[in-house]
Parts: structure tokens; C-alpha cells; sequence
């Protein structure tokens, strides 16, 4: 097992969201290192049943020991995407109780220099969430065309000089491969002209690639459209996120079930004929000063609830 320790973000928060009935079924479809699975176990019943997904397979091996441990709980090795298939593998769709997921990279991923993920230390160019599958950073950026590569940055990293990065990064595969975490860092640093203070200028480019690697955008917008027809009238919708562009998803989702949809200019409609999905439990929470103090991946952190109607 590893020795990278991970700290839970927002953990009695959202779990408190989330639990409404301790006799029910919920999910936690980011397990990671079982921060937030535990507390809510802790706050089930003997009736209560917990289902957890994962893609990391660390992460899965500590998952597989709390399965040992607790005959409540099981896990999925795979993304929360297939939330829907599993379910009603189980016979338990539309009987969910709530779906939490808590988004973004954990801390042993990041901490651990094989994984890819980050700039600060050497390692692998690899950026999978699951390393048994799928396509590696290092392969992304051996055979995306130029265009892509700064689509990705653009879009994914919000990074100014995606233009100017692709193209610096394209004339460097042609030199040769492009294969470490240092090797891109330095190649996105000199290609960025204005560094802002106290961000690294490889920050936004390895956030862009490592979301188009995961597929991560899209595998939210599957869960969120998969947890509303899983989820029972009353169960919770809990999602973290630590990034805009997740967090802009998960507002706009709720807000248009809120709404209803959409409804053409003019048309007279009664409250009841509007297809009102969902309504949203309080107000976006934040982490705590004292939380940001101990553990400043939190200081990002933002978590929206979500209660489904019908």
C-alpha cells in the first residue's frame, strides 16, 4: 500500500448532506482513499448498503479491504459513468438514497511523482486516473494534431497561450519524445511569456491535459444526467469540485432541473406542468478557514446539493 496520506474535503458536510436515511442506498462514486465512504458507513444502519466506484486501482485495494471489513459495502473498479448499468445490475434503480462524488485528483495521486500527475516532481508522463487502461498522456501528446493540443489547453486549462504552447510542444516531439512530467513542464514554461505570481506556468496546461486524458468533463455530465434517473424523489445529490469548469456543469445542471427545462417564450404554463426534477438544499458550501489552513487543496473546494422531486 502507499504511504501518500489524502485528506478529505468537506467530509462531515457532505456527508451529513447526503445521508437522509440511514436504512438507504447511497453512492459514493469517488472512493479514493475511503475518507468520506467510512463516515457515511458510520451513519448507516445495519440495513444501510454503500456502493463505491473508483478508477484508480490503489485506490481500489484499500476499497477491497473495507469490503472485507463491512459487508455493507462493495466497489466498483471502473468510472462513476457506468453509475446506471451498475445500479440496475442490482435491481435498484430509481431507489438510491444519494449520490456523492467528490471530483478533481487526490493527494496520493498527486504526491506520487509515477503518477504523472504533477510538474513538481520528475516522473512517468502518464496523467491516467486508471492505469490499467486507456490512453496515457505521454501517447495523447505523441499523436494529437496541433489544433487539438490547444483546443485542450484553451477549453480544459482556461490557459491563455494554448496557441502558443501547442505549437512550442509539437516542435519538440519532433525532436524527441516528449515522455516526462519535467520534459512537458519545461517545454509549456518557456513557451508561456507572462508567469503569474505564485502559479507555476505549466499549471494550467498539465490540468488541461490530464482532463482530456480522464475524459473527466464528460464523465460528469454522464454521472449527473445518470444520478437523476437513479436517484429515488427525496434522495441527495452531493458533488465536490475544485475547478470552474466542473463546477459551471453542476450549477447549470441543477438550476435547468430546477427549472423545469426549457420552455418556449410566451407559452402560459402552471408550476405542475413543468417538469421540475430537482431542487437545490442550501446554499454552495465552501471549506472553513481552519479546513483551507490544514489542507490548502481544500481552499478550491466548492460542494453543491441537490434533492430530486420527481
Amino acid at each position: 500500500m502507499s504511504d501518500f496520506k489524502h485528506l478529505t474535503v468537506l467530509l462531515q458536510e457532505a456527508v451529513d448532506a447526503l445521508v437522509v436515511d440511514s436504512d438507504g442506498l447511497y453512492v459514493d462514486g469517488t472512493f479514493g482513499r475511503g475518507g468520506h465512504s467510512r463516515l457515511v458507513l458510520e451513519a448507516l444502519t445495519e440495513n444501510g448498503r454503500l456502493l463505491g466506484f473508483d478508477k484508480d486501482p490503489r485506490a481500489i485495494e484499500t476499497a477491497n479491504e473495507l469490503a472485507a471489513e463491512d459487508a455493507r459495502f462493495s466497489i466498483v473498479h471502473d468510472s462513476f459513468a457506468q453509475l446506471e448499468q451498475q445500479i440496475q445490475a442490482l435491481g435498484k434503480h430509481g431507489q438510491v438514497d444519494g449520490v456523492l462524488v467528490d471530483l478533481g485528483v487526490s493527494s496520493p495521486q498527486l504526491d506520487d511523482a509515477e503518477r504523472g500527475f504533477s510538474f513538481l516532481n520528475d516522473g512517468p508522463l502518464d496523467m491516467r486516473m486508471d492505469t490499467t487502461r486507456g490512453e496515457s498522456a505521454a501517447e495523447w501528446i505523441a499523436r494529437a494534431e496541433e489544433a487539438e493540443i490547444a483546443r485542450v489547453l484553451k477549453v480544459y486549462g482556461e490557459e491563455r497561450f494554448a496557441k502558443r504552447m501547442a505549437r512550442a510542444i509539437v516542435q519538440k516531439r519532433e525532436e524527441a519524445p516528449i515522455t516526462r512530467t519535467a520534459q512537458l513542464a519545461n517545454i509549456v514554461a518557456e513557451a508561456n511569456p507572462a508567469w503569474e505570481k505564485g502559479k507555476h506556468p505549466a499549471t494550467r496546461a498539465f490540468q488541461a491535459i490530464r482532463i482530456e486524458v480522464n475524459n473527466e468533463l464528460g464523465d460528469l455530465e454522464a454521472l449527473l444526467d445518470q444520478a437523476l434517473e437513479v436517484l429515488k424523489p427525496g434522495g441527495r445529490l452531493v458533488v465536490i469540485s475544485f475547478h470552474s469548469l466542473e463546477d459551471r456543469i453542476v450549477k447549470q445542471f441543477i438550476r435547468h432541473h430546477q427549472r423545469g427545462g426549457e420552455v418556449p417564450r410566451g407559452v402560459p404554463l402552471m408550476e405542475s406542468q413543468l417538469n421540475i426534477r430537482l431542487k437545490p438544499v442550501g446554499k454552495a458550501v465552501r471549506a472553513s478557514s481552519g479546513e483551507v489552513d490544514a489542507n490548502v487543496r481544500a481552499r478550491s473546494a466548492i460542494m453543491r446539493v441537490a434533492e430530486k422531486i420527481k
